[in-house]
C-alpha cells in the first residue's frame, strides 16, 4: 500500500484527469480499489481529489505540513477504507471529505489532550469552603437569581448566555441573529438593571 500511495503522490500531475462532472466515474475507481486493490485507480483517485483534500483541511486551519501529512493519512484510509464505500448512500466527494474531517476533529482532540496538564490549578481539587462563606455565597446566588426573574425574558436570556454559558457577544449575535450593537446595548441595559435590583436588595436587608 505505501508503494502504491508514493507512486500515486508522484503520478498525479500525469494521471489521466477524472471528470468532475461525472460522480459515477468517481464511484466505480472506489470500488475497483475494494473489489481488486486497483493502484491505477487509486492513483486517478489521489490525483483529484489529493489537492482538494488538502485545500479543505488548510481551510480548516491546519499549516501547509500538517494538511500535506493529513492528506495521506486520509487518502491511506480511502484505501483502506473502500470496502465500505457505497454509492448509494453517499457520493465520492462526501465519502472522503467526511474521512476528513473525522481525521481533523481526531487531531484537535490529541492537540488539545496534549495541552493538558495535571498540575494546572485548574484541574485542582477546590478548597473547601467555610461553613459562613458558603451560606454567604448561596444567599448572594438567590438574590441574582430573583434580580434576574426581574429582567424581561430577551435580556435575561442575554445574560444567561453570555454569563452562565460563557458565550462572547459575538457568538450571541451570530447564534441569535441580533446585530453585535444591539447585543451589547442589551447587556449593559440588563447589567444595570441587574445591579439596581442587586443593591435595592441590600439596602432593604441593611434597613
Amino acid at each position: 500500500m505505501v508503494a502504491s500511495f508514493e507512486s500515486a503522490k508522484l503520478s498525479k500531475t500525469t494521471a489521466h484527469t477524472v471528470s468532475p462532472d461525472d460522480p459515477a466515474v468517481f464511484a466505480d475507481l472506489v470500488e475497483a480499489i475494494a473489489a481488486h486493490a486497483d493502484r491505477a485507480a487509486f492513483t486517478r483517485l489521489f490525483a483529484y481529489y489529493g489537492p482538494r483534500v488538502k485545500g479543505y483541511l488548510l481551510r480548516l486551519g491546519l499549516d501547509v505540513a500538517q494538511s500535506e501529512e493529513l492528506t495521506q493519512d486520509v487518502m491511506v484510509a480511502v484505501w483502506r477504507k473502500a470496502g465500505s464505500f457505497d454509492r448509494r448512500q453517499a457520493s465520492v466527494a462526501t465519502w472522503i471529505f467526511r474521512i476528513a474531517r473525522n481525521r481533523r476533529i481526531d487531531v484537535f482532540r490529541q492537540d488539545r489532550r496534549a495541552m493538558l496538564d495535571a498540575h494546572d490549578p485548574a484541574f485542582q481539587p477546590a478548597p473547601e469552603t467555610a461553613p459562613d462563606e458558603a451560606a454567604e455565597v448561596s444567599e448572594r446566588e438567590l438574590k441574582v437569581r430573583r434580580a434576574m426573574a426581574e429582567l424581561p425574558s430577551e435580556q435575561r436570556e442575554l445574560v444567561r448566555e453570555a454569563f452562565y454559558e460563557d458565550r462572547s457577544h459575538r457568538q450571541i449575535a451570530d447564534r441569535t441573529g441580533m446585530p453585535l450593537g444591539t447585543v451589547k446595548s442589551r447587556l449593559r441595559l440588563a447589567m444595570a438593571k441587574l445591579k439596581l435590583h442587586l443593591d435595592a436588595d441590600d439596602l432593604g436587608r441593611e434597613g
